[in-house]
């Protein structure tokens, strides 16, 4: 059996990987309804969910409850078949990723009308069996435990799969980033749904492969957020995102002590990063990564605009992008980022997406920028610029944008623009709108954002 200190994945006699990391049977897994539960119980809910499970090759994993979707996905790679983990729980999205394995099933703790076709719902985990056996199930390292959609905010989502060695190794790396910050034990509160990567790595594959503890909950709304916290024992961790992040500091709610936050799934404004840290009294560390690559880099982001990379981790700038290896990583993939390698190749400053860059009269320019110096326009509170898709009289594709700025006017908003950017790419229409499209990991689907554009 593996330890919580063995970070680093190692490969067995059989080439398998421990499906749970644990001290002992006592090692708290999750905090669920103020309840703890140690890692015997939750093996024990895994081996009777696994052996109710349909015969198939793979699930789509719907569950919710954090704690729920934690005994699903547990028991869907014991069985050796993989969780599906579309970009959102939208019927239509389940519906895609269904029609893809029509041999699936999909799995919920919560009865839904209408339900997708096989839709088995999970036992009650209120109810569990006493005296079972504490035996830590060994994977292969090669059984592909996942297949995870992007966001599809750009356009289709795509499918990723996941072996089980791969995560133990992505994984080692989010643990490393913990040990420096908060130490090896802590407790998480997530604001993120599990089935999207970043929800995943640092909510779901956190308690497995670490010696975390996590809240099942998915809170909310920021008195949800205090309510969560103070129902875990130091240290805490936030992970969160930055729309959820502006609301709890912006809403004056007490939380208890925190060790960190963390963020991702949008750009982090610097100055909402200085504040919720000083509002909180805990560092703020946004993570890098994508549903292809894991996490991979992380910074502070209320003092440095420049990324570390994980250990294992390098970069290879190319002309349309960027060519990612990663120990997680069984080839090297490449990103539509754009980067400036510093220090050696350890760290990296982003300068927008290959296909975000503008070039505009002969001046050149990127979406990512843009958005970032509407965020830091104070008082506004969210914002995005998209480039249309349709050009105008003289060929030139027109910069729009969408603000939610209380108080404040469209001309307000250029008036600051017009400070630090050229008049080229002055967005115009520019909208104000009470809030962005944003879907449930605070990603901005295009689409939506131009029918926001259209009304």
């Amino acid at each position: 059996m593996s330890t919580a200190h063995d970070a680093q994945p190692r490969k067995h006699p059989a080439h398998t990987l421990p499906l749970l990391v644990a001290h002992d049977a006592g090692r708290l897994v999750t905090w669920r309804d103020g309840q703890a539960i140690d890692a015997a119980r939750f093996l024990a809910d895994v081996h009777r969910v696994a052996k109710a499970l349909p015969e198939a090759a793979a699930a789509v994993n719907l569950c919710e409850d954090r704690y729920a979707f934690l005994v699903a996905f547990a028991a869907i790679v014991l069985r050796g078949q993989t969780n599906l983990l579309p970009s959102s729980r939208a019927p239509r999205a389940v519906e895609d990723v269904m029609a893809a394995h029509p041999d699936g099933y999909a799995i919920g703790e919560q009865a839904l009308d209408p339900a997708p076709r096989r839709y088995v719902v999970l036992p009650d985990l209120d109810s569990h069996a006493e005296g079972v056996a504490f035996d830590v199930p060994m994977i292969p390292a090669e059984q592909v435990v996942a297949i995870n959609y992007t966001s599809g905010s750009t356009g289709i989502p795509k499918p990723n799969a996941k072996t089980w060695a791969q995560f133990h190794a992505s994984t080692a790396g989010i643990v490393r980033m913990y040990r420096r910050q908060v130490g090896e034990r802590f407790s998480v509160v997530a604001t993120v749904p599990p089935q999207h990567m970043y929800g995943l790595e640092m909510s779901v594959l956190l308690p497995l492969l670490g010696d975390v503890a996590v809240h099942a909950g998915r809170p909310f709304f920021p008195l949800d957020v205090a309510h969560a916290l103070a129902q875990v024992p130091e240290p805490r961790v936030l992970v969160t995102t930055p729309v959820h992040l502006r609301a709890v500091v912006e809403s004056g709610e007490s939380l208890s002590p925190l060790a960190a936050i963390v963020s991702a799934t949008a750009p982090m404004p610097p100055a909402l990063a200085a504040r919720a840290e000083q509002t909180h009294g805990a560092p703020l560390l946004e993570i890098f990564g994508s549903t292809e690559t894991c996490v991979i880099a992380t910074r502070r982001a209320a003092f440095d605009e420049a990324w570390s990379l994980y250990e294992g981790v390098s970069l290879h700038p190319q002309p349309d992008g960027t060519q990612v290896q990663a120990p997680q990583l069984d080839s090297p993939m490449m990103l539509a980022d754009i980067v400036v390698l510093e220090d050696g190749g350890r760290r990296f400053r982003l300068r927008g997406r290959h296909a975000d860059m503008l070039e505009i009269a002969g001046k050149r320019a990127s979406l990512g920028d843009l958005t970032r110096r509407v965020l830091a326009i104070p008082g506004v509170h969210d914002g995005a610029v998209i480039q249309l898709d349709e050009a105008d009289a003289i060929g030139v594709r027109r910069i729009a944008a969408l603000v939610v700025a209380p108080g404040m006017d469209e001309h307000e908003i250029l008036d600051q623009l017009r400070q630090s950017i050229d008049p080229v790419f002055l967005p115009r229409p520019l909208r104000m709108v009470d809030a962005l499209p944003r879907n449930e990991t605070g990603k901005l689907p295009r689409a939506a954002l131009l029918a926001l554009l259209a009304v």
